[in-house]
């Protein structure tokens, strides 16, 4: 049986990014097993989605497919009317999606490469916010999570654009927290460690060793940990908490 969820989210439409797999399909999952109809984003791979979707369905949990650019204006606001007709208002916002993530010296990127950080990190979570946030502001209740990253907080090298990026995303979550808190709308963070799922299957054994002896916890997270997470920072529960970064990471980062 499904591990039930300590906080109710029953009659709320979720919306996660890029959740066809990885930590965003267990985000999505951890939504739907505390109740939310969930909305599954995907931009590529229509067969891996619809494994997704059967999987959350099997799973007792409410959900659909939507296919968009996270980054595209217009196909996000089709995307938001989709979902309206199919599940409902959504309340609550996980910007998950990402692009690939190379290691690259500084003179090895170009801006090209840079914008597409920005156009992820930046641009999406903005688009996806004014296009919510009318409905939001109007029944006044709104819950954005941005998944952030512990590369921000530590500097991680040489990833330069990556973490350039993630650091608007964190400043603009920020400063979004006290403007929208008025409004009952949360903006939370959650920022992961490295947690394997499936686009890390072929990554060095031993770069995966060298992290696992830097973890306090001394074990890898799971998926769902950061799943977890999420849904406790879109319940009702979490409603005096905004501005907030939760790192799930082992202990890596503390303050």
């Amino acid at each position: 049986m499904p591990t039930p969820s300590p906080f109710s989210l029953h009659g709320r439409v979720a919306l996660v990014t890029g959740s066809s797999t990885g930590l965003g399909k267990a985000i999505a999952r951890c939504l739907g097993l505390a109740g939310a109809h969930v909305a599954v984003n995907y931009s590529n791979s229509q067969a891996r989605a619809e494994e997704t979707l059967a999987e959350l369905r099997a799973a007792g949990i409410t959900a659909d497919l939507f296919k968009a650019d996270v980054t595209s204006e217009a196909e996000i606001d089709a995307m938001f009317t989709a979902i309206e007709n199919s599940l409902g208002p959504v309340a609550v916002i996980v910007a998950n999606a990402t692009p690939a993530q190379p290691l690259k010296s500084i003179e090895e990127y170009d801006w090209a490469f840079h914008q597409q950080m920005l156009d992820f990190f930046v641009k999406s979570p903005y688009l996806l916010a004014r296009r919510a946030l009318p409905g939001m502001k109007e029944r006044r209740h709104g819950r954005f999570i941005n998944i952030t990253s512990e590369v921000f907080h530590l500097g991680v090298a040489p990833f330069s654009a990556y973490v350039a990026a993630k650091g608007g995303q964190t400043g603009w979550s920020r400063s979004m927290c006290h403007e929208l808190a008025p409004h009952g709308i949360t903006v939370n963070m959650i920022a992961p460690g490295w947690i394997p799922v499936e686009r890390h299957e072929n990554d060095p054994q031993a770069d995966k060793d060298a992290y696992l002896a830097t973890i306090p916890t001394g074990r890898w997270g799971k998926p769902e940990e950061v799943g977890w997470a999420a849904a406790y920072l879109a319940s009702d529960e979490a409603g005096f908490v905004t501005g907030q970064t939760i790192a799930v990471n082992g202990g890596r980062t503390c303050w």
